[in-house]
């Protein structure tokens, strides 16, 4: 009975050793000085810019402004109002953008506004679309590059897609912002660097219209992005990430706000890791495809918050193990995943984050662990399932 605790205690830690060896990884090679291929954009394809927005009137003049700055002839864009209740379509056609507006409030997400945006350029079609959500700012350059490398790869191209903590925000928020910087940055640059795909964000992608005409995107999953480019891959298509084309946000400033928007991200994150993980790793090995396997691996890696979580959590099991029982190979294993992750993490924050958090704040994180607990036992008895707009500051 001993041998098999033991035995089974060691094939747990190494199965939850897997996401911290990818985060180490894909850290280190985001830390190469490789130098990335750019493309040329005198000439690029057609764009069409879809903008989905539910009761986004507050910022997505804005938006809109960042966009049609970087038009060229021939291109179009055009918000979806989604079961708006607020003045977004008003403030959307002032700022110069055509609306569609869309009420179905059976069928509600961020997928179904996308899939009418789709249908609706059926009829005369681009070259390239783009998807920018409505509180993003597109930085200058980035349709040009977002256009010209889905052209060229005839694959989806997914921009770098930072969420930044307003002025004066408390350490949470700028933890929170430096954890979006590992998961949004840091892994697909090392992944690009290994010539392996990256996920889709929801906001900042392109795609050649062949790819995206007939994609499943109606439906309401809460990680519809995720779910996208895992079909995209399966189609040998797998997404691919572009550091030089940019879309930014912020954090919502209110607690409440914050907290929804965190929990509809990182339930959707978890369910996807439960159902889709396994499943494509299974797909990728049995094809012998490189891009299907990185990707499932990629998945498989949770919000660093919670890897910080089991990972000592078990590295605690193995503490205890060890002076019951004496079983010297679970603790060096669970010794080995804690400081990997807290390698990867080091250097995440040393290239990339230094301005967001200082080292004494890094080393304050294991409070913002721990007070994300209620958020990953919810997921076991109250899961977000539906999606839920998370309430601006002004709102």
């Amino acid at each position: 009975m001993v041998s098999l605790l033991h035995i089974a205690l060691i094939i747990v830690l190494a199965l939850a050793a897997i996401p911290v060896v990818v985060l180490l990884v894909q850290a280190l090679a985001a830390l190469k000085q490789t130098r990335l291929t750019s493309l040329p954009t005198e000439w690029r394809p057609s764009v069409a810019v879809i903008v989905p927005a539910h009761n986004e009137a507050q910022g997505i003049a804005a938006t809109i402004a960042s966009i049609r700055e970087q038009l060229r002839d021939g291109d179009r864009i055009f918000v979806v109002a989604d079961n708006c209740t607020d003045d977004t379509a008003a403030v959307a056609l002032a700022a110069g953008a055509p609306v569609l507006e869309r009420s179905n409030l059976e069928q509600r997400g961020k997928g179904y506004a996308l899939d009418y945006g789709v249908q609706h350029l059926a009829h005369s079609p681009p070259e390239v679309v783009l998807m920018v959500d409505a509180d993003c700012r597109l930085l200058p350059g980035s349709i040009d590059r977002l256009a010209c490398l889905a052209m060229t790869t005839q694959r989806p191209v997914q921009a770098l897609d930072l969420m930044r903590a307003p002025n004066n925000a408390g350490l949470k928020m700028r933890i929170a912002e430096f954890a979006w910087i590992v998961k949004n940055h840091v892994r697909p640059l090392g992944f690009l660097r290994l010539g392996l795909p990256c996920q889709l964000m929801g906001t900042g992608m392109a795609f050649p219209w062949k790819l995206i005409e007939n994609a499943g995107l109606a439906n309401g999953n809460l990680a519809e992005d995720m779910q996208l480019g895992i079909e995209m891959a399966r189609k040998n298509a797998a997404p691919i990430f572009c550091p030089d084309a940019c879309v930014i946000s912020y954090f919502p400033v209110g607690e409440e706000a914050a907290r929804a928007q965190r929990t509809r991200w990182e339930h959707g994150h978890i369910s996807m890791i439960l159902h889709q993980g396994l499943p494509l790793l299974i797909q990728g090995l049995r094809r012998g495809d490189r891009m299907l396997i990185a990707m499932a691996l990629d998945i498989c890696v949770p919000p660093v918050a919670l890897l910080t979580l089991v990972t000592f959590a078990l590295f605690m099991v193995a503490v205890v193990t060890y002076f019951i029982f004496e079983w010297t190979a679970p603790l060096l294993l669970a010794a080995f995943s804690l400081l990997g992750l807290s390698l990867a993490v080091l250097l995440a924050w040393q290239r990339f984050a230094k301005h967001v958090v200082s080292l004494n704040d890094l080393f304050s994180t294991v409070t913002y662990v721990f007070w994300k607990l209620p958020l990953y036992l919810k997921f076991f008895v109250s899961r977000q399932v539906e999606w839920v707009r998370a309430k601006r500051d002004a709102d």
